[in-house]
């Protein structure tokens, strides 16, 4: 498949459309074809997610394995993230025809209800969460499934911290039990908040300590970035200064998301045999920020007051440490450090400001830049 624009913003696209990742890729596949598991540690918006499609789309991996990659980002609960497991095992299985499916639906018999079949014989997972009425049952089925599957299994688990914050005790434990005796399934488990993930790995005192390889994603080297941009602007026929990818790295710091987004727009806006330089670098970023400017403004209509200030105050510094000092609420105009410190609490639970090693950022980049001018 040939893309119209090479800079992919969503999902994977194929190994032609993937820049670099070759030592990760190589690390990450040798690690799972040799029964280890993983947890893959960076911070939003890098391309783990990405990068662990490409490790499965590896000749040696889509062969041989069943791939399943579960994102439990928006669940809080057991029942949530089993229902999750249950739906992505399936659409996973069904392109691959009906004797694989089948063997699956054949172990979650609690859901036999939730699951629906089409004129074409076709299952759908029709699940609600109130339909699984015991998740640790449940549970027990997709991990004996996994177990019994006809073909070794390999399991992602998408911000795989977000265990923790769910109401039902022993979570982390019981998981912990299932993976450790499930010996035909390998599994990667990845996250975004560094420190969450490596309690969960490193501790002595908690449950997966030494269970797994953990792995850092670091950001993709400039000048590898650069290569890939060129080598695409000259393969449809256009040209791209340096100095425009070394700019774009620096202001968006080597975040592979905000990278690709602003290639795209660039990429569109030059059309076949025409160069783009370091003055087309600004209208594309602010082309992508005044297009989301009425979410934006909608959300800030939404925080409380005390929360859109601190959010503002935090976009206009860029980087905060020391957040809670009186010198931060004074010199933004808020009430006081114990306000400032309420409102923190606030926007890290709404995944609106990160904190990374005591310093504090606008977790999205493009609604700093739109605070600021704002």
């Amino acid at each position: 498949m040939t893309l119209i624009n090479p800079f992919v913003t969503s999902g994977y696209a194929g190994a032609e459309y993937f820049c670099d990742r070759v030592q990760e890729t190589k690390d990450i596949t040798d690690w799972l074809r040799n029964g280890n598991n993983l947890a893959l540690i960076s911070p939003r918006r890098y391309g783990k997610t990405d990068l662990v499609r490409h490790c499965f789309s590896q000749e040696e991996i889509k062969e041989r394995y069943y791939t399943f990659i579960i994102d439990i980002y928006s669940t809080k609960s057991v029942s949530e993230m089993v229902n999750k497991m249950g739906r992505t095992i399936l659409e996973a299985l069904k392109p691959k025809g009906k004797r694989h499916w089948e063997l699956f639906l054949g172990f979650v018999r609690s859901l036999k209800a939730g699951i629906t079949y089409d004129a074409m014989g076709q299952p759908s997972w029709n699940v609600s969460v109130g339909d699984i009425a015991n998740p640790n049952n449940t549970l027990d089925e997709i991990f004996s499934y996994l177990q019994q599957a006809d073909k070794p299994c390999l399991v992602a688990i998408d911000e795989f911290q977000q265990i923790l914050k769910y109401r039902d005790t022993n979570v982390e434990a019981a998981l912990r039990t299932y993976v450790q005796y499930c010996s035909n399934t390998n599994f990667v488990f990845m996250g975004s908040q560094r420190h969450l993930m490596g309690s969960m790995f490193v501790s002595p005192n908690r449950p997966f300590y030494q269970s797994v390889t953990v792995m850092n994603l670091n950001l993709i080297e400039m000048e590898k970035y650069w290569e890939f941009c060129r080598t695409h602007f000259e393969k449809a026929g256009k040209t791209i200064d340096k100095e425009v990818v070394e700019k774009l790295y620096s202001q968006f710091e080597g975040v592979t998301f905000y990278l690709q987004k602003v290639m795209n727009v660039l990429f569109m806006r030059a059309g076949e045999g025409e160069h783009c330089g370091a003055e087309e670098l600004q209208p594309a970023i602010d082309y992508i920020v005044d297009f989301t400017r009425s979410t934006y403004e909608d959300l800030m209509y939404q925080l409380p007051e005390k929360q859109s200030l601190v959010l503002k105050a935090i976009a206009d510094e860029g980087n905060v440490r020391q957040i809670t000092s009186g010198k931060f609420a004074k010199q933004n105009g808020l009430v006081s450090p114990s306000a400032v410190k309420s409102a923190v609490n606030a926007l890290l639970d709404k995944d609106l400001i990160t904190q990374e090693k005591g310093v504090y950022q606008v977790y999205d980049k493009f609604l700093e830049i739109w605070l600021r001018k704002a």
